[in-house]
């Protein structure tokens, strides 16, 4: 895998959100309050302007207590373009801070608006991630769904770390395929080191991390109905389908975050941008 580059800490009111949308912190990471059709309107216009790689992070309660562990995880979040409300409990908290979110930025459906809404753009994708042959089958589904898509190419890396000439070939073959838009699906928080570890290499407009989506529209993993999906409840079907896998993530770091999030509110505890760990709020100097 390449070197992590090294992490400088953000002040919040530097951190690269758009200009257009308002922003709310959630435990210290920075979440754009926005909806699916700003996220893709914001990649129209990256993709039109053709400056520079653009990275979003689809991000939900799992990904934001990753970075309450690991401070550097918490960088890379704040360091993306648009990082955009994926969970429930994070349009809930957006809510509270006044924001209008009728919904969740909900990955498979920002996959699938997308496409919609530019399938007679002739725009390129490549889908990057997912288990063997996951990225292929998303690509076929989408075609047939969307028949004036282009896929520009597709590829499923091993499970396994990288070797650095592996790593190039792969970053080669996505730059001759010459995509406008990479959907990456390596789940959180190995998709979002993924993008912004090589997003000065990468010739893409627009790069964006949406984990399970892959699995999600290709048909290899049940989604959980709309009225749960709808209503936080989401985490509930994926927990009977996978328990061992995601016990943890939702018993562990569901308690966690709730803790978090009700002692911020009563102001016992302050989250930060900052790399070093939250403080009590007595501590914390104007």
């Amino acid at each position: 895998m390449a070197a992590q580059p090294d992490l400088i800490p953000i002040p919040f009111h530097l951190m690269p959100a758009s200009k257009q949308h308002p922003s709310f912190q959630v435990l210290g990471v920075r979440v754009d309050a926005v909806q699916i059709a700003d996220v893709v309107d914001q990649m129209k216009d990256w993709i039109r302007g053709k400056k520079g790689c653009h990275s979003i992070a689809a991000t939900g309660m799992h990904g934001v207590v990753e970075a309450r562990h690991d401070p550097e995880f918490k960088q890379i979040l704040n360091a993306t373009d648009l990082v955009v409300p994926d969970g429930t409990p994070l349009v809930w908290v957006g809510r509270r801070r006044g924001h209008d979110l009728p919904r969740r930025v909900y990955g498979p459906d920002l996959v699938l608006a997308f496409c919609e809404e530019t399938q007679a753009r002739s725009y390129r994708h490549f889908f990057y991630g997912g288990e063997s042959g996951a990225a292929d089958q998303l690509a076929d589904s989408l075609k047939r769904r969307f028949p004036g898509m282009q896929v520009a190419g597709t590829y499923s890396p091993p499970f396994r770390p990288l070797r650095k000439e592996e790593d190039a070939e792969i970053l080669s073959m996505i730059s001759q395929a010459a995509p406008d838009v990479l959907w990456v699906g390596l789940g959180a928080p190995k998709q979002e080191r993924w993008m912004h570890e090589h997003r000065d290499k990468l010739r893409v407009p627009v790069v964006v991390g949406v984990g399970a989506a892959f699995d999600m529209i290709s048909g290899r993993r049940r989604q959980a109905p709309r009225w749960m999906r709808e209503h936080g409840l989401e985490w509930l079907f994926r927990l009977f389908q996978e328990p061992r896998r995601l016990w943890r993530r939702y018993l562990i770091y569901g308690t966690e975050f709730v803790a978090c999030i009700v002692l911020e509110s009563l102001g016992l505890k302050k989250f930060t941008a900052s790399t070093n760990q939250e403080n009590p709020q007595a501590e914390v100097r104007p």
